[in-house]
């Protein structure tokens, strides 16, 4: 009953309808409209995907004023994004269903409550909390930034050139993080980036009250409540089970059942999904080969972005000693490229299709990273490091553009919510999948091979442990040739060695990250050439 009055109701108030949505109060002419919806859609989208990498930069800040482990400061990142992940589909679903504005505005509501809590927390737990709601505000907002471009740009043309705009933002905004950060950390600590995610985000919420105009589907499918929350469980006890393997063991019974229940879950999600009349995300599209290699795309670039950002950035705090600032300033020539990348791949890509400017692309980006693990030694080159990001932001930016307009341009116009919600789904996962399995090996080497180490020194075993609790929780001296004298001075030539030890340790994990995310890379480069070649289409749905 509910659901009919509802219906009924938008459709009283439909001021234009056609065959993809309707559009609701129009004080202006379409043109104008739209352009200053696609405004307020870029800023949504910026503000939500700056987040996945705007505390980066700001680990070691976090680490040392709320003394922080390793596990925590992936859960800092990985709350976000796994909230993110685990709800989009379900919310991309229901702005279809019940009003793309209002679960946007709705959602950017959710983002400044959690960024609040996040400003204000006292210890890490408080920090992951804000985090966590902080990605259920950007799962409800940001998926109505990409499908309600079918209904404000119904001419392909102009679309095309709308979602041109979307994906140079969305990479603008994930190259712009680390240098926001480091500048906001620089100038009052973790706490300013989210106060900034405060003042931003109810600026935004305002402008888009008054701008969007509201867009639905009068036909939209019944939202899959079973799949929505199967879905969200086992990605959450999978993610956790990473996580907390680190540090309980990967044979502990816990995390053996929870990487039983979430397997089982995710297992009963896919047989759910394919019998529902009306899935949350309908498999049968994965058939056709486009459509796969570009959620693959999504994962792996974002799954090497995280590297990159995470684990460089806290190498070069803890280890080098870094400020914010330096930071920022290495991060910025790949930001550039990144930028510079994005305006140009949507021509490339238009002039010669996605499969050439995709498969070199993801090359670029994984010899950037690879070679960015060679400039990351005991002695920092900074000339190296800051040309090999730049070649991996060129090749980020050159492959995740098209990404998007294939998600759009295969999948019937009336699930662009679904599209949308599972391209951003793929990204989220990739950076989920790198901050849990990336960060258990590089916590793996923080306390296997650090203690292999401190043994070799001869370091007693009750010391050994609080070595590696000091590394974990931010409490070792961070480096640089300055503080290695101090050091030594303070402590004498043992405590130095065991220091040392620790730096290597940390780098030794930090090389196995980037070295994976690289190969990745190379391996989307692959499935890109071949999976562009292969032709299969899905039949459309009456």
């Amino acid at each position: 009953m509910f659901e009919r009055n509802f219906n009924h109701r938008r459709l009283s108030r439909a001021v234009a309808q056609d065959n993809e949505g309707s559009l609701i109060g129009k004080p202006m002419t379409r043109g104008q409209q739209s352009s200053r919806s696609l405004t307020v859609l870029t800023l949504v989208l910026f503000l939500t995907f700056l987040d996945t990498t705007i505390v980066a930069v700001a680990l070691a800040s976090i680490q040392s004023t709320l003394h922080a482990g390793v596990a925590q400061l992936q859960w800092v990142v990985g709350g976000y994004a796994l909230v993110f992940a685990a709800l989009m589909l379900a919310f991309g679903n229901m702005g279809d269903r019940f009003g793309r504005r209002r679960i946007l505005v709705m959602g950017m509501g959710v983002f400044v409550a959690g960024s609040i809590v996040s400003a204000v927390a006292v210890n890490a737990t408080m920090l992951i909390v804000g985090r966590a709601v902080m990605g259920l505000g950007a799962a409800a907002s940001e998926p109505g930034t990409l499908s309600m471009m079918r209904q404000l740009y119904p001419e392909e043309s102009r679309r095309a050139r709308a979602l041109g705009v979307w994906a140079a933002v969305a990479g603008l905004a994930i190259a712009m993080g680390p240098v926001f950060g480091g500048v906001l950390t620089g100038i009052g600590g973790f706490r300013a980036i989210f106060w900034f995610n405060v003042a931003a985000g109810l600026i935004v919420t305002v402008m888009s009250l008054v701008t969007l105009p509201e867009s639905f589907d009068l036909e939209a499918s019944r939202l899959d409540v079973r799949g929505a929350i199967l879905g969200a469980i086992s990605l959450a006890l999978l993610v956790t089970a990473v996580i907390e393997g680190e540090g309980r063991g990967y044979a502990s019974p816990v995390v053996v059942g929870l990487f039983v229940v979430g397997v089982l879950a995710a297992a009963l999600f896919l047989v759910i999904e394919i019998r529902a009349d009306d899935p949350l995300i309908n498999l049968r599209y994965l058939r056709i080969p486009s459509y796969f290699v570009s959620l693959v795309t999504a994962f792996s670039v974002y799954f090497a972005i995280i590297a990159v950002f995470f684990f460089t950035a806290l190498y070069l705090q803890l280890v080098q000693g870094y400020s914010g600032y330096r930071i920022a300033l290495i991060f910025l020539p790949m930001t550039a490229g990144m930028v510079l990348a994005s305006l140009f791949a949507g021509r490339w890509v238009a002039a010669s299709g996605p499969r050439v400017p995709m498969t070199l692309g993801a090359i670029a980006a994984g010899v950037g990273v690879l070679v960015a693990d060679v400039a990351l030694g005991a002695a920092v080159e900074v000339p190296l490091l800051t040309s090999a990001l730049t070649l991996a932001g060129l090749g980020f930016g050159i492959t995740v553009v098209p990404v998007t307009s294939i998600a759009l341009g295969v999948i019937p116009a009336r699930h662009s919510g679904m599209a949308a919600a599972t391209t951003n789904t793929a990204r989220a996962l990739g950076v989920i999948v790198s901050v849990s399995v990336l960060g258990s090996l590089l916590n793996g080497e923080l306390t296997n091979s650090l203690n292999q180490r401190l043994i070799a020194l001869g370091v007693p075993a009750n010391f050994r442990e609080v070595v590696i609790s000091a590394v974990e929780t931010g409490s070792m001296p961070t480096g640089g040739s300055g503080s290695v004298a101090q050091i030594e001075k303070a402590y004498g030539p043992l405590v130095l060695k065991v220091v040392n030890a620790a730096y290597e340790a940390f780098h030794s994990g930090l090389s196995v990250a980037l070295d994976v995310a690289g190969m990745l890379m190379l391996v989307c480069a692959v499935a890109v050439a071949v999976g562009f070649r292969m032709r299969r289409t899905v039949k459309q749905e009456p």
